[in-house]
């Protein structure tokens, strides 16, 4: 088996990808495949990589613009074009198969070009990407977010965010909307857990007059209400299967049809989604459709919880201790305080960290530092100076 890497297959075709993927099985390669060019970065970003199969024929992303991100950060990785409309290019056609290029066995981080690109500043230009709008912090996997994040805010795609409750999913939405074309049109925020299933379509799509009891007038609903902006779908995870058919077809048509109306709509919406559940879980258990968990995740970011942000801490307790007293009178976390921070699991991620200073800044009594004794956590837990037993 190759051992320097796997090899990726990006294409919206199915058959094209599932020929590569057979023809590729038959040497024991490790394959995996991408549906289309975000898709192919995000793995890209996430994996050790050494051929990238690429289709010309992109759904989301121009080819020859996706060959020059991947020549800029991961120079390691032989790319060879594919063309779902006819196969592969003449000179790389074989005997009726594949041809499979010679694979170096070297990672890319080892490639002459990695070093290169390091001796000039170019790979620590990749590493040192500015925060989303409203975002704090330089973790790796921020960094990954933010550069995935910037990638594709100026472009129509769809996005979902995924993320652990409390990692800051609707930051990253509103900063999506903020780095766009429309940020000067509306985003328009719809908390699929939080409305009742009977309401939630009605909420959504709108209404007729007389469309059920109580519809005295009628109701544009929120899709309408975020025309020319983004709709921002929080918990989308929880959406009913009865509503899931409806979504779907206004993401694949861009119309509404409001409740008793048979009037078909035309949109123009930009549909950012967030979840914190394992959809592909609720796929595979029949609570969420396929098609539309492949529809919304056309280009995927992750947050990382708090737990893999340890570097980031500091800056965001002071960034919140700050936000609850003033840039003035805020108070510095002292050692013993920060050691505790450090080592608190924060189940509860970014949102947990807000309370647990808001708390400590009203307990402090605007004393200039933040001690252990003013640090109480979620479950009632309060925090000891260090070697005080229980």
């Amino acid at each position: 088996m190759l051992s320097g890497g796997g090899v990726l297959v990006a294409s919206a075709s199915t058959s094209l990808r599932e020929q590569v993927r057979h023809s590729l099985d038959d040497r024991r390669w490790p394959v995996q495949e991408a549906c289309g060019g975000a898709d192919a970065l995000v793995k890209l970003e996430s994996g050790n990589w050494q051929v990238l199969f690429l289709d010309r024929r992109l759904p989301d992303l121009d080819a020859e613009e996706l060959i020059e991100i991947i020549k800029r950060r991961f120079p390691g990785i032989e790319v060879v074009m594919l063309d779902s409309g006819g196969g592969v290019a003449p000179a790389e056609a074989s005997g009726g198969g594949w041809f499979v290029p010679s694979l170096r066995r070297t990672k890319p981080a080892n490639h002459p070009a990695a070093e290169a690109g390091a001796a000039d500043g170019e790979a620590e230009d990749c590493l040192d990407v500015p925060p989303l709008p409203g975002m704090i912090g330089q973790a790796e996997g921020m960094q990954r977010l933010y550069r995935l994040a910037r990638l594709v805010a100026p472009r129509p795609t769809t996005v979902l965010i995924l993320g652990p409750t409390g990692s800051g999913k609707e930051l990253v939405a509103r900063a999506l909307h903020q780095l766009s074309p429309r940020a000067g049109r509306p985003l328009v925020t719809v908390n699929c857990a939080a409305i009742p299933e009977a309401l939630l379509e009605a909420e959504l799509f709108g209404y007729a007059r007389g469309a059920f009891t109580g519809a005295v007038q009628a109701s544009a609903g929120r899709i309408m209400a975020a025309q020319g902006g983004t709709l921002f779908l929080d918990e989308v995870g929880e959406l009913p299967l009865s509503l899931q058919a409806k979504l779907l077809r206004f993401l694949d048509q861009k119309e509404v049809q409001r409740l008793g109306s048979a009037e078909a709509l035309s949109i123009d919406v930009r549909v950012v989604a967030a979840t914190n559940a394992d959809l592909e879980g609720r796929v595979e258990a029949g609570r969420f459709r396929r098609d539309l968990y492949y529809r919304l995740s056309a280009f995927p970011l992750e947050l990382p919880p708090l737990a893999e942000r340890s570097c980031d801490l500091a800056e965001l307790a002071e960034h919140f201790l700050r936000r609850f007293t003033g840039p003035q009178g805020a108070p510095r976390v002292g050692t013993q305080a920060m050691r505790r921070l450090e080592s608190h699991p924060w189940e509860g991620n970014v949102r947990e960290l807000q309370q647990v200073m808001e708390r400590a800044a009203i307990l402090a009594e605007g004393a200039g530092t933040i001690l252990p004794a003013h640090l109480y956590f979620l479950g009632g837990e309060r925090a000891r100076p260090a070697g005080v037993e229980a």
